[in-house]
C-alpha cells in the first residue's frame, strides 16, 4: 500500500477538522471508561509526543496484593480531580493519588456481600473492566461499579457505600427483569454510562440455557429505582417481536445482552447499545428467525428508553458473533459533507459506520447470500448476512490450505493440513456442524472488548485485532439424567461433560483461555469448590441450575473424593421445560493450533490498523506483538491481543494488549514503532492518559491471566523525567 497518497488526504482532512471539530481541551481528561462518553479513546494532551516518547520512565506503581494463579485485570481506570479509581483482580474498588500511586481508600465488596443471608459462597468473582463516575456537586460524587450481580454506589471521597441508594448502597441486577431471574447468572463486567441523573447498565449472562434476558435498564443514581427498561428480546406488541418465529420464545430465551458497555451522544440524548447474541450461541433451532435485537446496534432515547433506530449486524447468530465493544462516536467529512457518525467494529472484522441520528449507513451495506446447509435438525441458518462495502475487513475471514502455518516442521504442517481437510471451512458464515466448522476470525475476534481509538481531529480509526482460528464441533446432546441409578462418580462425570467440558476440555486439561482442573483437590476442599460453582468466578458463570446433589457429585468427580464416589447419586426432579433441552451442544471452545501450540494459520496473528473513516481506505496496517522465540529468528508474527489502543494529540498511539507483556507507542500517522517497555505481567487492558499539575501520565493495568500467562496485580504509570 502506498502511504504518500494517504498522507495528502490526511493533511487536507486535518486542516478541515481543525476548523470544525471540538477544541482539544474537551479531551484533556480521562473521566469515563474509554476516555469519554464518545468512547473514542482520545486524549488531547501533547506533553508526551513523537519526539520525546522514548524518554518515558516509570512514574509510580501500585500493587493490589490480591492476585492469584488465574486472576486478571481488564480495567481502564478513570481519573477525577487528580484521583485515580480502579479495581483489583478480586474486585476491590480503590482510589489512588494519580500523581504518586499512593492509596487513599479501598472498598471490598465481600464485606458487603458477606453480611447477607446468602453468604460469601454466593458472591461471583467476575471480571471488571472499569467504573462509572457521577458528579452531582462537591458533596454528591459517586462511583458505580459491578461486583457479582450487584451494582454498588460508593462515595468517591470516602470509599463507603451510599446507603440511600438501593439496599444499603447496592442493587441486585437479578431484579427488575420482569421474571424470576434469582437463580440465573448475571454480572456487570463493563461499566454503565451516566445520562443526567440515571445510570444505564447492561450485563453479562450465561451463554447456555437457561439464561437471563439481557434487557437494558436505567436506574436513578440517587435512589436505585428503575426508571426505564428496554427489552432486547421484544415482548408481544413491541417492535421486533415479529422476528421470532416462535411467539413463546421471549418467555424462555436469554442473552441478547449488552456486556461490552455503551457510548452516549450527550447533547442529543442518544445512548448506543451494542447487543450480544441470543442463547444458545451455537444452535438456534428453538429461536428461529432474525432474532431482534440480538446482534444489533441500537440507538435509544436515553431519557425514555425508547428505540430510535437499530441495525442488525448478524441475522440469527449461530457463531457467537456478538458485538464486542461499544461503538465510537465520530464526525467525518464525506464528499464535502460533515456527518456525525457512529462506528461499530465487530468480531468478524467489519466496520459498520452509520449516521448516528438517522441510522443510515455512511457506506453501502449489502445483504450477501451465505451457506445455509446444515446437518443439525431443526436449524435454519439465515440466507443472507450484512456486508459493509467500506472499509474492507481489517482481518482475514477465511482459512484454506494456502493460508496454513508453514513456520512449523513438516510433520506438524501435515498434521494441520490433514485436520483442515476434515473440517468445513473457507467462508466466514459457514454454519456449525458435527463435522467441525472453522471459525475464523475466532470467537474472540477480530475486534474484542478493548475496542478501537478514533482521532476526532482526523477521523482516523485505529483498531487492533486477533487472527486465531477456532474449530466449532457439534454433537448430539444426551439425556442428562438416566432412568437407572448412578454413582456420584458417574453422575459427576456426566455433569462435567455437559456443563464444563466446553471450556475445560474432555479431561479437564484446560486451554489458553480456561484453566486446567487437574489436581484441583490440591487447591480446594469440597466446601470451597461448591461455593465457587454456586457463585461463579471471573469468566466462569455461577452454576445455579445445578441442584445441591449435582454439585456434590461434580465435586466428588473433580476433587477425586474416593470415599463418596461409589455412593448412590440422588437425582433432582427432572426439568420438564423443553426449552432448556437442546438436541445439540458444542464440544468446547477449541483453538485450531499446531503441535507446537502456534495458530494453524500463517502470521500475522495480531494486527493494528489505521483506517480513514472519511474515505473508508486504510492509512497503514502493521503486525502487533511477538513470540520471543520467533522474534529471535527474525519473524514478526503478532500475537492474540486483549485491550484497546489510545490515540493522542501528541501524534502517538499507545497500546499494550499483547501476550509478550509489552506496552508500545506508535507514530499514529505512519505506524512506526517509537517506544516499547516490558511490563510485570501482560497488559490485557486499555491504557488511560491524564494530567496532574501540568504533568502527563500514561497508566496501564498489568493483570495477565489470559492465554496461560502469569497473573499480575500492578497498575503501572509512566511519565517523562521531571527535568524534561
Amino acid at each position: 500500500m502506498s502511504l504518500s497518497r494517504h498522507f495528502i488526504t490526511i493533511l487536507s482532512i486535518t486542516t478541515v477538522f481543525a476548523c470544525q471539530q471540538k477544541k482539544n481541551a474537551d479531551y484533556n481528561s480521562w473521566s469515563v471508561y474509554g476516555g469519554n462518553k464518545e468512547n473514542n479513546h482520545y486524549s488531547s494532551l501533547t506533553q508526551i509526543d513523537t519526539g520525546n516518547v522514548a524518554q518515558l520512565e516509570v512514574a509510580w506503581e501500585y500493587h493490589t496484593n490480591d492476585a492469584d494463579s488465574f486472576t486478571q485485570i481488564q480495567v481502564n481506570p478513570i481519573i477525577i480531580d487528580n484521583v485515580l479509581y480502579g479495581v483489583s483482580p478480586k474486585l476491590k474498588l480503590f482510589a489512588l493519588d494519580a500523581a504518586s500511586g499512593q492509596s487513599k481508600w479501598i472498598f471490598d465488596p465481600l464485606s458487603a456481600a458477606s453480611s447477607e443471608v446468602s453468604g460469601l459462597g454466593y458472591f461471583s468473582m467476575n471480571v471488571c473492566r472499569g467504573v462509572t463516575f457521577y458528579n452531582g456537586g462537591e458533596n454528591d460524587q459517586r462511583i458505580f461499579y459491578g461486583a457479582s450481580s450487584k451494582l454498588f454506589c460508593i462515595d468517591a471521597h470516602t470509599g463507603k457505600p451510599i446507603e440511600s441508594f438501593g439496599n444499603k448502597g447496592a442493587i441486585d441486577l437479578h431484579n427488575d427483569l420482569g421474571l424470576d431471574a434469582s437463580k440465573l447468572y448475571i454480572a456487570l463486567t463493563t461499566p454503565g454510562v451516566i445520562y443526567k441523573d440515571m445510570i444505564i447498565v447492561g450485563g453479562r449472562v450465561s451463554e447456555e440455557m437457561p439464561a437471563a434476558p439481557g434487557h437494558i435498564r436505567a436506574y436513578d443514581v440517587h435512589t436505585g429505582k428503575l426508571r426505564w427498561i428496554f427489552h432486547t428480546i421484544p415482548q408481544p406488541g413491541e417492535e421486533g417481536f415479529e422476528t421470532w418465529d416462535d411467539k413463546e420464545a421471549y418467555k424462555h430465551v436469554g442473552g441478547a445482552n449488552v456486556w461490552s458497555g455503551f457510548s452516549l451522544d450527550e447533547a442529543r440524548g442518544i445512548v448506543f447499545a451494542p447487543v450480544g447474541s441470543a442463547v444458545y450461541d451455537f444452535y438456534g433451532g428453538k429461536r428461529l428467525g432474525k432474532n431482534f435485537y440480538a446482534n444489533c446496534l441500537i440507538a435509544i432515547d436515553a431519557a425514555t428508553g425508547k428505540r430510535i433506530w437499530h441495525f442488525q449486524t448478524v441475522h440469527h447468530d449461530i457463531w457467537d458473533r456478538d458485538l464486542p465493544t461499544a461503538p465510537a462516536l465520530v464526525t467525518i467529512m464525506k464528499d464535502g459533507k460533515k456527518i456525525d457518525g457512529v462506528a461499530q467494529v465487530s468480531k468478524s472484522g467489519f466496520v459498520f459506520l452509520f449516521d448516528r441520528v438517522t441510522g443510515e449507513p455512511v457506506y453501502p451495506i449489502e445483504e450477501k447470500p451465505v451457506p445455509v446447509e446444515t446437518d443439525l435438525m431443526g436449524e435454519k441458518p439465515f440466507a443472507t448476512q450484512p456486508w459493509p462495502t467500506k472499509p474492507l475487513p481489517f482481518v482475514r475471514q477465511s482459512l484454506t490450505e494456502k493460508d496454513l502455518n508453514t513456520l512449523v516442521a513438516d510433520t506438524s504442517y501435515n498434521d494441520i493440513k490433514n485436520r483442515l481437510s476434515t473440517y468445513k471451512t473457507g467462508f466466514i458464515f459457514t454454519p456449525p456442524s458435527k463435522q467441525g466448522t472453522v471459525i475464523f476470525p475466532g470467537f474472540d475476534g477480530g475486534a474484542e472488548w478493548g475496542g478501537p481509538a478514533v482521532d476526532p481531529q482526523t477521523g482516523i480509526m485505529y483498531v487492533n485485532a486477533s487472527e486465531m482460528p477456532w474449530v466449532l464441533t457439534m454433537v448430539d446432546a444426551k439425556e442428562e439424567i438416566s432412568n437407572k441409578k448412578e454413582s456420584n462418580f458417574d453422575a459427576g462425570k456426566r455433569i462435567y461433560l455437559s456443563s464444563c467440558k466446553a471450556c475445560h476440555g474432555e479431561s479437564g486439561e484446560g486451554n489458553a483461555n480456561f484453566p486446567t482442573l487437574l489436581n484441583l483437590n490440591k487447591k480446594y476442599n469440597e466446601a470451597q469448590f461448591t461455593e465457587i460453582i454456586s457463585a461463579g468466578r471471573r469468566m466462569m458463570p455461577a452454576f445455579t441450575q445445578l441442584s445441591e446433589t449435582e454439585k456434590q457429585a461434580l465435586a466428588t468427580y473433580l476433587l477425586n473424593i474416593t470415599s463418596k464416589q461409589s455412593q448412590t447419586f440422588i437425582a433432582p426432579p427432572k426439568d420438564t421445560s423443553s426449552w432448556n433441552k437442546l438436541p445439540y451442544r458444542a464440544t468446547g471452545y477449541n483453538k485450531f493450533l499446531t503441535k507446537e501450540g502456534y495458530p494453524a494459520v500463517a502470521p500475522p496473528w495480531g494486527t493494528l490498523s489505521a483506517i480513514n473513516l472519511n474515505t473508508g481506505e486504510y492509512l497503514w496496517k502493521d503486525t502487533l506483538g511477538d513470540y520471543p522465540e520467533l522474534k529471535a529468528k527474525g519473524i514478526h508474527s503478532g500475537t492474540e491481543n486483549y485491550g484497546g489502543p489510545v490515540v493522542t494529540a501528541g501524534g502517538l498511539l499507545f497500546i499494550a494488549a499483547t501476550s509478550d507483556s509489552k506496552i508500545r507507542a506508535f507514530n499514529k500517522r505512519t505506524g512506526q514503532l517509537l517506544w516499547e517497555k516490558d511490563l510485570p505481567a501482560c497488559g490485557f487492558a486499555t491504557p488511560s492518559v491524564y494530567e496532574v499539575n501540568g504533568k502527563q501520565y500514561l497508566v496501564i493495568a498489568c493483570g495477565g491471566g489470559k492465554l496461560k500467562k502469569k497473573s499480575g496485580d500492578t497498575y503501572l504509570a509512566f511519565a517523562l523525567p521531571s527535568n524534561k
